[in-house]
């Protein structure tokens, strides 16, 4: 077995066994590979934490509507004390009594049946926000993942940049002691070091920050990697997937959609419960006494059907309909605007993986060119001709660093358009 499908299978296993002490977490690899970015980050990220609450809380709700028609068992006691009647066989005070009784809700005329189907739509909802999480979790790791490489390369460019400049300078100080610089050139090329050391050296936090946000997505803020593994250069050569068929996918299996989609289904039998609501109620009841005083009213066993008919609930009733329609409308209000701007981000990413295509041809043909100006640069240095080598490096580290952002990019908008469509965690699709 390899090691990387062995720490995904690890990964996954870590899932289903839940939150893992931090002492019990595998050390970090170095240099770390994106794939080992997320088998090795903790399950119990905050915001999966809370999307599973969700999950049980609507669990919980489902199990508590279900209960309505459970059977319930009650045990009363009375202590009481009573002035006899007249006509009272039994003369004696102590009217205590202990009673328990067996109920069960046998119809409501759909309320229960309604606020269960209300209640479990709900939860479905919570099922596909919870894939929504992961699907988060994966891109926040993958884009920490790539900013760390980024920041190694600004900060190569820049270091370079710096390098050069501070040769300028250093040039500079020796010919302005032969009185063959003036002072303000002097100072000119002094500036400009200083003004490179000041880039280089907020590229160098940058390398730390990065880093420090690559441990957070993880779930592991104290395991701050130094070297990471440069992903393969993606395949920008296949064609694209048409617009229509990427927006009618995302349309059909985005878990945000689908969710919301659940949650409207939910507020519609939310409608038809407040409308059942505060309705007749039949119940079935069996229940066994012991009465301290005996009188002809009093039975140790009894058994009896009891009909409740709401007559007045002081708008009660009307309240809980309006409530209801307020959620339903809302709900489909969040569901079209959701779908709206879903509709314009897929243009977008489809239409960045267009512009980034051209923008990587285009960083190849500058690439050929900075090679062949870099090896003209590196003769005429030999040769002892003036030249400018530096400046050639830094421009080539300048390309690494935008021909890296633009792969990135790349990787990120098709991940992005996997987790518009509900595909991107693998095993995570809720069914």
């Amino acid at each position: 077995m390899s090691r990387g499908l062995s720490r995904v299978l690890l990964g996954l296993v870590l899932v289903a066994a839940g939150p893992v002490p931090a002492d019990e977490l595998l050390p970090l690899p170095e240099p770390l590979s994106l794939q080992d970015a997320f088998a090795l980050a903790r399950p119990d990220l905050p915001a999966i934490e809370m999307a599973l609450a969700a999950r049980e809380a609507g669990a919980a709700e489902l199990a508590q509507a279900k209960s309505l028609s459970g059977i319930r068992l009650s045990a009363i006691g009375e202590l009481r004390a009573v002035e006899p009647s007249y006509r009272a066989l039994d003369r004696s005070n102590n009217d205590s009594s202990f009673r328990v009784a067996l109920t069960k809700r046998l119809y409501d005329f759909g309320y229960s049946e309604a606020l269960e189907e209300s209640v479990r739509l709900a939860g479905d909802g919570s099922q596909w926000r919870h894939l929504g999480a992961r699907q988060k979790a994966h891109l926040e790791i993958m884009r920490s993942f790539y900013d760390v490489i980024l920041s190694d390369l600004q900060y190569a460019r820049d270091n370079e940049a710096m390098a050069g400049a501070f040769i300028d300078a250093d040039r500079a100080r020796d010919r302005h002691e032969l009185k063959r610089v003036s002072d303000v050139d002097l100072l000119e090329l002094e500036a400009t070091y200083q003004e490179a050391l000041r880039v280089r050296t907020e590229s160098e936090a940058l390398q730390r920050a990065s880093r420090s946000r690559l441990a957070i997505a993880m779930g592991r803020p104290d395991d701050l990697v130094s070297a990471l593994v440069y992903p393969p250069a993606p395949d920008t050569e296949s064609p694209l997937p048409e617009y229509e068929a990427l927006l009618a996918e995302v349309m059909q299996g985005n878990p945000e959609l689908r969710a919301l989609r659940a949650g409207v289904e939910a507020a519609e039998a939310g409608v038809e419960a407040a409308r059942m609501g505060h309705g007749p109620v039949l119940s079935g009841e069996i229940d066994a006494s012991v009465y301290n005083r005996t009188t002809n009213s009093t039975h140790p066993l009894g058994a009896g059907l009891v009909l409740e008919v709401p007559l007045l609930t002081g708008g009660a009733k009307d309240a809980a309909i309006a409530a209801a329609r307020a959620e339903l409308r809302s709900s489909r209000a969040r569901l079209t605007a959701t779908e709206h701007a879903l509709r314009q981000k897929v243009l977008e990413l489809w239409l960045s993986l267009g512009t980034l295509r051209r923008q990587l041809e285009a960083l190849r043909v500058r690439g050929d060119y900075r090679e062949l100006y870099l090896d003209r640069s590196r003769a005429l240095y030999e040769m002892e001709v003036k030249t400018d080598l530096g400046d050639a490096m830094t421009e080539i580290s300048a390309l690494r660093l935008d021909v890296a952002y633009a792969e990135f990019e790349w990787m990120v908008a098709q991940a992005e358009m996997a987790a518009l469509a509900g595909r991107l965690v693998p095993g995570e699709q809720t069914q």
